[in-house]
């Protein structure tokens, strides 16, 4: 093992923890790790890792950053109680909400901790896996991040998105919640063609592929027209045209017997904001009626 390598300290060896653990051996980084169900330590063991008895052992031991990979937030706060993290580097992985990032970096700060919080955009198979596109978002302590940016670039891309340590839950959250409406739409769209005799759905499946990557490109756009203010900058189709047609979208659900669910509730918000006087505009306006809680049932 290279002992020039920064030792990391591991909490949580869930599916997330154990790919990231192994990812640190692999490059030859000093292993410690901890985690509530002590046989879920036995692979990296096995693979040159030390475990320690306890959360606080591994801490009092750390000279490198200490990662969380935990359940959530309260997990944080629950296995390290007790535990001395004055001088410590805190790094926290665990999946939370920007208010939680936020009140763990003041939390930790009380404790004399440094403090990083992080978003995993990946699954554990694309750890270790540079070609896997998988990053993690980080941010709190710029001086932190640097200090350690060597360690956190071994198991995936890093992204440090600023200062508030709150903010790298929001864009996880962010960008998780449009792949969620992204995977609503294939799912609606799936339904749509399945069962029909002469479609090939691993054909189809190419094509809508290829569509939602041409189309990804509209997230420029209507982040110019947010900055501008200007919400026809740049418009092709707009809302008024978009919310017309969404008729011929109901239609053929209907022809197909598929329930329009996952649509219905994006095209109430277009419709509105046409009825507004706005359909000369792109989707940006629909930002803001989802800010003000206009959009709400």
């Amino acid at each position: 093992m290279n002992t020039s390598k920064t030792p990391i300290t591991l909490l949580g060896l869930g599916d997330m923890g154990a790919a990231l653990g192994r990812s640190w051996l692999a490059a030859g980084h000093p292993l410690t790790v901890w985690n509530r169900t002590p046989e879920k330590a036995g692979p990296l063991v096995a693979a040159g890792a030390r475990a320690a008895g306890s959360a606080a052992e591994a801490v009092a031991a750390a000279t490198g950053p200490v990662i969380l990979c935990l359940l959530d937030d309260d997990s944080v706060g629950a296995t390290l109680d007790g535990a001395d993290l004055a001088g410590k580097d805190l790094i926290n992985l665990t999946t939370g909400t920007p208010e939680q990032g936020r009140r763990r970096a003041r939390w930790a700060e009380e404790r004399g901790a440094r403090f990083l919080d992080g978003g995993i955009m990946a699954v554990p198979p694309m750890i270790g896996v540079p070609e896997s596109g998988g990053y993690i978002l980080y941010s709190g302590d710029q001086a932190l991040f640097e200090r350690h940016r060597e360690a956190l670039e071994v198991p995936a891309g890093v992204n440090y998105v600023g200062s508030d340590a709150g903010h790298a839950a929001l864009y996880d959250v962010a960008l998780l919640s449009a792949m969620t409406a992204m995977f609503a739409g294939t799912t609606h769209a799936f339904a749509l063609v399945d069962g029909e005799k002469e479609v090939d759905l691993s054909r189809f499946a190419t094509l809508l592929a290829g569509w939602l990557g041409a189309m990804s490109g509209a997230a420029h756009g209507m982040a110019a027209q947010l900055e501008s203010g200007d919400y026809t900058l740049g418009v092709h189709s707009n809302l008024a045209m978009m919310s017309a047609g969404n008729a011929t979208f109901l239609d053929t659900s209907r022809e197909q017997g598929v329930g329009p669910g996952l649509l219905t509730p994006f095209m109430d918000l277009m419709a509105r904001r046409v009825a507004q006087g706005h359909g000369d505009e792109g989707l940006a306006g629909i930002v803001g009626l989802l800010r003000e809680g206009a959009g709400r049932a």
